[in-house]
C-alpha cells in the first residue's frame, strides 16, 4: 500500500483542522498523522480520505470521522503498552490509531468480511492487532482484564460483560443511546464501583449481537 506525499500533506492538513477543533492529545494527533487513512477505506472515496467525515465501507457500515476518532482516543487516556480492547473493528482504522499509541491491540468485528478485510489490511501495514470475528456484548475473556475498552458502535446500554472486563481503576468509552448516542466515559472505581461522565452528542452505527456470516 502506497503513502505518497500527497497523502502525508493530507495528514497533516487533518491533524491541524484537529488541533484547530480542540484536540490537544499529543499522543492521538502523531498517530493520526502516521497512520494511512487512506488505506482504510474503499478506493472509490480515495478522494475524500483526509476529509473531517464518515465514510461507506462495506456491511452497510462507516469508518467514523477523523474528529471522532481523535476525541474518542483522547478520552481514552491511553498510554504506552496498555492492554485495549476495541468493540466494532469496521475497516481498522481506530484500531491501527491505537496501535500506533503504542498499546497491545484486541479487536472485536460481528461482520466476517469486515474481519477478514480489516486483517488483511493490518498484515499489509505490518500491524500486529489481535483480532476476533465475534459478539461484541460478551468481549473477550481470555485476556481479560483490560486497561482500556473502547465500543465504537452505538449501545442502548452498557454490557455488563464489558464492564466486568475492565481493570480497577480503567477507562471504558461507549456511546449510549439509540438513533443518537451520548459519549459515556466510565471509570471502574474499585470491583463493584463505577464513575461515568457525558461526553457531548455522537451517532454511531448500533451495536448488535451475535456474529453476521
Amino acid at each position: 500500500m502506497t503513502d505518497t506525499p500527497l497523502h502525508q500533506g493530507l495528514r497533516q492538513n487533518m491533524v491541524n483542522n484537529l488541533r484547530s477543533k480542540g484536540i490537544t492529545d499529543e499522543s492521538v494527533l502523531h498517530a493520526m498523522l502516521t497512520v494511512p487513512r487512506h488505506c482504510f477505506i474503499p478506493e472509490s472515496y480515495g478522494a475524500r480520505a483526509y476529509e473531517d467525515a464518515p465514510l461507506p465501507i462495506n456491511c452497510r457500515q462507516t469508518i467514523s470521522q477523523p474528529y471522532t476518532v481523535a476525541k474518542q482516543s483522547s478520552l481514552l487516556e491511553g498510554a504506552p503498552l496498555m492492554k485495549v480492547l476495541e468493540i466494532g473493528t469496521g475497516s481498522g482504522y481506530q484500531a491501527a490509531i491505537l496501535k500506533a499509541m503504542q498499546m497491545h491491540v484486541y479487536t472485536i468485528e460481528r461482520h466476517r468480511q469486515l474481519y477478514e478485510q480489516s486483517q488483511s489490511v493490518f498484515k499489509k501495514l505490518s500491524l500486529h492487532i489481535a483480532g476476533k470475528l465475534g459478539d461484541g456484548y460478551k468481549g473477550w475473556a481470555e485476556f481479560a482484564p483490560f486497561d482500556r475498552i473502547l465500543v465504537t458502535c452505538g449501545a442502548t446500554q452498557v454490557p455488563q460483560s464489558l464492564l466486568q472486563q475492565l481493570k480497577v481503576n480503567g477507562i471504558m468509552i461507549i456511546p449510549i443511546g439509540n438513533e443518537n448516542q451520548t459519549m459515556t466515559k466510565i471509570i471502574r472505581t474499585s470491583d463493584t464501583e463505577y464513575t461515568t461522565t457525558l461526553h457531548g452528542d455522537c451517532r454511531f452505527v448500533p451495536m448488535l449481537n451475535d456474529i453476521n456470516m
